[in-house]
């Protein structure tokens, strides 16, 4: 990809290291002005690392980063933003019982004051958000405002200290499709004015629609820069991983139906009569400050399907798992696992029901880190035979079963003994679905199943979701990635604040239908 002559942003040989990591390798990134440039690459492949780099937040061992053609000895945030960059971080860094005017002055330095001007503030602010279709509201608390709403507080501090290169990490990640294409249009208008972005995404439709040149990274070097025009989608996924991916959909994969399954008499396929594997009926949960998380929630999974669970992160969708899994109580309302009311039973009665749970965060949740493969895979049944005899355990029995899971699961590692703690992160995650997915669970809990993993990884998850609902399992698919949701399920139910907003078959579902109940409207 060639870039002008003068470009806004020339990075040239950057290299930043953590010890004996090398997270960014002899790295180029050239942006002009009033473009949207896309930051593509695996997890770990550097992409944050360089950005911070840029934002003033890491300092490089080597390289040299040009501002409007002129070398800048880049080292601290302060003199980032002096140069006109701005970083809107996906974890927003707000303070929520400030103002929004309040928090986009926090940090200047004033000018002979103790506090800012904020009258003055705010009125900038207002004519910023004006010319930018900004709706916020200077006076307003942050804590009452959407998620959509804080992301536009930390896009007006970045225009309010004159930022020329913003760069977003993730800035999706947390909206519902109107909501993105609300940023969408903020970003064109700003681009449009000469401000030079910098989007950091691993959704690759948004990138295709959004950007026009794309730079990526793997393993921390440039493997590939390119106009935007000149590729797809595809050709991107290829880039990042180094070889052809294509993600499974719920079509690639036969249904009970197709496997032979007749229907009922009145014609209807024989899983949307069959007895529910799981239902859950007007469940309430509270957390442990009081606050309702769930609200009267209900529904069910049958025998081969997949029901994903959609919502912006935070609606509820933790805590639902939680209550159906056994790891949380329920205020009111009953479980049902085959059959049996579970609402207050242990989370071992429900395995041997046959629930798998496939949790968030395999870090706290699902994997102990300094232990072996091995012994991780055995952590739901150590005492069940044959790995456990006579109540000792059977070490034979427990290296069989590792290396039958490894084979099955493709876990790369050297041996069933290393530690699990060392794998990478997409080989953790086998470990995980090797333990809950090889006793052919009646019930598959998979919450945010693919998160932090690359694109190999999670079309090898997927595949194994949709194996298990071709074997006839039940699989409730939480998760807030609604390209995942749409791909793999059967139906789809939508929770906001903590109740189900309503459900969508298949053939019903709309990307405009989902975002308008993610946001709490009916579809």
């Amino acid at each position: 990809m060639t870039a002008s002559a003068n470009p806004l942003l020339d990075m040239r040989g950057i290299r930043v290291v953590f010890g004996p990591l090398v997270a960014n390798d002899d790295v180029n990134l050239v942006v002009d002005r009033g473009e949207i440039h896309a930051l593509l690459g695996e997890n770990g492949a550097g992409k944050s690392t360089l950005m911070r780099a840029l934002a003033g937040l890491l300092q490089p061992a080597a390289g040299e980063i040009r501002i409007d053609g002129k070398l800048e000895p880049l080292g601290s945030a302060h003199e980032a933003m002096r140069l006109g960059i701005g970083m809107v971080h996906q974890h927003f860094m707000l303070v929520p019982t400030l103002t929004v005017a309040e928090n986009v002055c926090l940090g200047l330095a004033s000018t002979g004051r103790v506090f800012p001007d904020l009258k003055t503030a705010a009125a900038k602010i207002r004519d910023l958000a004006d010319t930018y279709g900004l709706d916020v509201d200077p006076n307003a608390r942050v804590a009452d405002l959407s998620i959509a709403g804080q992301q536009r507080v930390e896009i007006l501090k970045a225009l309010y200290r004159g930022a020329r290169i913003l760069i977003l990490d993730e800035p999706t990640a947390v909206l519902t499709p109107q909501e993105t294409e609300g940023l969408f249009r903020i970003l064109r208008s700003l681009a449009a004015e000469g401000t030079a972005i910098l989007f950091i995404s691993h959704k690759l439709n948004e990138v295709m629609a959004l950007t026009s040149g794309v730079t990526v990274l793997r393993q921390g070097r440039v493997v590939a820069s390119a106009k935007t025009a000149d590729t797809d989608a595809r050709g991107l996924a290829r880039m990042m991983v180094g070889s052809e991916i294509e993600l499974p959909k719920l079509e690639d994969v036969p249904s009970l139906e197709a496997a032979g399954a007749e229907p009922d008499a009145a014609g209807q396929p024989a899983r949307a009569t069959a007895t529910p594997i799981l239902a859950v009926e007007n469940v309430v949960c509270r957390d442990g400050r009081g606050t309702i998380r769930v609200d009267r929630a209900s529904l069910k999974v049958r025998p081969g399907e997949i029901v994903g669970v959609a919502g912006v992160d935070g609606n509820g969708q933790q805590e639902l798992a939680e209550a159906i899994v056994g790891l949380a109580k329920t205020e009111a309302g009953t479980i049902r696992l085959m059959g049996e009311d579970v609402t207050a039973a242990s989370v071992a009665r429900r395995i041997a029901l046959g629930l798998a749970h496939i949790p968030e965060d395999r870090h706290r949740t699902a994997i102990v880190g300094p232990m072996s493969i091995e012994d991780n895979l055995i952590l739901e049944q150590a005492g069940d035979a044959p790995l456990s005899k006579r109540g000792w355990l059977d070490r034979r029995a427990i290296a069989e079963n590792a290396r039958r899971i490894m084979a099955e699961f493709d876990v790369r590692a050297t041996g069933a003994n290393q530690k699990v703690g060392t794998l990478s992160g997409g080989n953790q995650q086998k470990v995980v679905l090797g333990r809950a997915l090889s006793r052919a669970p009646n019930l598959v809990v998979a919450v945010q199943p693919v998160r932090g993993l690359d694109v190999g990884a999670t079309a090898f998850v997927h595949r194994q979701l949709l194996a298990r609902r071709a074997a006839g399992a039940g699989v409730l698919l939480i998760s807030t990635e609604l390209d995942e949701i749409l791909a793999l399920s059967d139906r789809i139910v939508v929770m906001f604040k903590g109740a189900i907003m309503g459900e969508l078959a298949r053939a019903e579902v709309t990307v405009e239908r989902l975002g308008l109940m993610m946001a709490g409207r009916t579809a």
